[in-house]
């Protein structure tokens, strides 16, 4: 039943017929659950709240940092530091304090992948991460939750959406991940509009599902192309031997999601956080078997701050610069937050390297740790 001050927020959406009060009550009654409040979440779940979705959830473990606020408009400059699952429940609550909104301060993994999503009616996911994708896709699948899914570079994007037993997952159209061959916002970079045009697409899809009207993008992907100005579509079927809902399932669990999630061509990778890098660094400072710190990030990221010792070889020019260094050396990559280091690895392990390692987090990561006042060139 909508009360008074309901009716006046929404009588836009009762003057719709495929809406009404009836509609208005099935979004009341609806819960949403967002992972990821940066680019992708913040227009969501702007528009999910606005749109008077009863429950709203959001789940994000990360900080608000300046370079956010070029996308992400959930937050603002008095934001920076805050938790940004905590300061989106504060913004969204002052835009409706008719909702009911609920931060998860978590990184959403195998261990609460269930837990967390399993209360909700519907799945929105704005995550940056290959993996976390790949997660929320298998566990949606397993409990029978709705998805909309989304994801920008550059200047591009693209969006579908799963329902349970009405369409093919993420998992049909990509069987597998390629996780380092895709840097995410931070490796590559993003046209700030971007993710406002896609999350305001997810939460269209969101709206409808919850309202059983129109025609959602089941089996078909939806790309934009913002420098052409261009949108097209790609259709997909379910795949009888996929993964997750194919007719004979490998993954039917969260931990089965994180294993397939797992490249074989990185388990030779040493994943090094900051004091693991500085601890090697200290202990073999002398001895001519000392990790060679390869920091493959941009010249002019490079120029900003790096760590002492450290040799720059730009990602481009990483095969050749590689041919020189002896193959007995042991190989620390590093880049602004672990995508372009985790690829590096991945290069020099298909070099025929054997000893490779590379620091998890990147120096965004070592600054946080060693040297808060750094100031690391984000990309």
């Amino acid at each position: 039943m909508l009360s008074a001050s309901e009716r006046a927020r929404y009588s836009r959406h009762l003057l719709l017929p495929e809406i009404g009060n009836a509609g208005q009550e099935k979004l009341k009654a609806a819960r949403v659950l967002i992972v990821g409040a940066g680019g992708l979440g913040s227009p969501a779940g702007l528009y999910l709240a606005a749109a008077g979705v009863g429950t709203l959830g959001i789940v994000d473990h990360d900080h608000v940092e300046i370079s956010n606020l070029q996308r992400q408009i959930l937050f603002d400059t008095s934001s920076l530091g805050f938790s940004k699952a905590t300061a989106a429940q504060a913004r969204l609550s002052a835009l409706n304090p008719e909702i009911t909104l609920q931060a998860h301060e978590v990184k959403l993994q195998p261990d609460n992948a269930v837990e967390l999503i399993q209360p909700y009616d519907l799945v929105v996911d704005g995550s940056d991460r290959l993996s976390t994708r790949y997660l929320v896709n298998d566990v949606s699948v397993i409990l029978g939750k709705s998805l909309v899914s989304a994801a920008i570079h550059r200047f591009e994007g693209q969006a579908m959406t799963y329902k349970p037993a009405q369409g093919p997952c993420y998992r049909c159209l990509f069987p597998e991940s390629a996780e380092v061959a895709i840097p995410n916002c931070a490796e590559a970079g993003v046209l700030g509009v971007l993710p406002g045009i896609l999350g305001a697409l997810q939460a269209t899809e969101a709206l409808k599902l919850i309202l059983g009207i129109g025609e959602p993008l089941l089996g078909r992907l939806l790309t934009f192309d913002a420098l052409a100005m261009r949108w097209q579509e790609f259709k997909f079927s379910r795949r009888t031997d996929c993964a997750v809902c194919g007719e004979h399932p490998s993954i039917c669990n969260a931990q089965d999601s994180a294993a397939a999630a797992i490249d074989s061509s990185h388990t030779n990778i040493t994943r090094l956080g900051p004091e693991q890098l500085h601890s090697l660094m200290s202990e073999s400072r002398t001895d001519r078997a000392a990790p060679l710190i390869i920091d493959v990030r941009e010249t002019q990221e490079f120029s900003v701050s790096h760590i002492d010792g450290a040799m720059n070889i730009p990602m481009q020019g990483l095969s050749q610069g590689l041919v020189d260094i002896p193959l007995t050396k042991t190989l620390v990559f590093v880049c602004y937050s672990g995508g372009r280091s985790l690829a590096a690895g991945k290069l020099a392990l298909d070099m025929g390297r054997s000893k490779v390692a590379h620091l998890e987090g990147g120096m965004m990561a070592w600054a946080r740790a060693r040297n808060p006042h750094m100031i690391v060139a984000a990309p």
